[in-house]
């Protein structure tokens, strides 16, 4: 049964987020129900992470095992066609050695999320970023996030309902960049880990978020971070400016194919 990776597409707003659920909309859901019309009685689709309601995706990794060998075109523009009118696109389809696993075979996941400050209304972004109407930092949010590099236990960090074993994760990169906007300023956070804790990059944007308001000087950062306590943490911001952009391996499943295009 060979079995075939797929590189995703999506905008997280329609979704009760990427895992299926009973009688709610979830980006799982509608892949699944996109193969189920090429191949019937599937098997569950696996995801290389799990993203919550309203996050949205260039880069989710998942696999399926189907029952006939599919050219990756053609499977890409099947599934793809099967997919509408949904806001989920296949990008790459590739056939994968049956030892490939979209969670466990993952070496890194790269998160963005995307602040913008601007006092006139979002328009064209309007639930694709976080929008705040103030002035922020960008140094003293840069000088925050230095605290949260490294090997931690980053209890304050992860939510409450979090199921990982531990609460402890190496961060290698927080970096904080920002960008010209129309009336305003576009503040991008990237972030790259083997692995996160739930909630973990939101409660981290929200955290140097006030950092960059002037409400937490950047040593507070360290000083929640060494509390080990959800109380500790700062606002967890919301969803809608969180994109999960790439998910890296051992050997890249996608380097010899790709969708054509239209």
């Amino acid at each position: 049964m060979p079995r075939y990776a797929l590189k995703i597409e999506y905008d997280g707003r329609p979704f009760k987020g990427w895992q299926r659920q009973k009688e709610l909309p979830s980006v799982q859901g509608a892949v699944e129900a996109a193969i189920a019309r090429l191949e019937a009685d599937r098997p569950s689709i696996g995801a290389a992470g799990r993203t919550d309601t309203g996050v949205h995706a260039t880069g989710q990794v998942a696999h399926v095992d189907l029952e006939r060998i599919w050219d990756p075109f053609r499977l890409c523009a099947a599934l793809n066609y099967h997919l509408q009118p949904h806001p989920i696109a296949i990008l790459t389809a590739a056939q994968v050695d049956d030892a490939f696993h979209a969670r466990f075979s993952a070496h890194e996941r790269h998160y963005l999320f995307r602040l913008v400050s601007r006092r006139a209304p979002m328009t064209h972004l309007d639930g694709q970023v976080w929008q705040v109407r103030h002035a922020l930092d960008l140094a003293a949010m840069q000088a925050g996030a230095q605290h949260l590099l490294g090997r931690h236990d980053f209890t304050t960090f992860r939510a409450t309902e979090c199921q990982a074993d531990s609460p402890v994760r190496t961060l290698d990169t927080l970096d904080i960049t920002a960008h010209d906007i129309p009336h305003g300023t576009e503040f991008q956070f990237r972030l790259r880990a083997r692995s996160f804790l739930h909630s973990q990059v939101r409660s981290f944007v929200g955290t140097l978020e006030r950092v960059g308001a002037g409400s937490w000087a950047p040593d507070r950062v360290r000083e929640a971070l060494e509390a080990r306590s959800r109380a500790a943490c700062g606002p967890v911001c919301p969803p809608h400016g969180l994109y999960l952009t790439g998910v890296r391996y051992p050997q890249d499943p996608f380097s010899a194919d790709m969708c054509p295009p239209d």
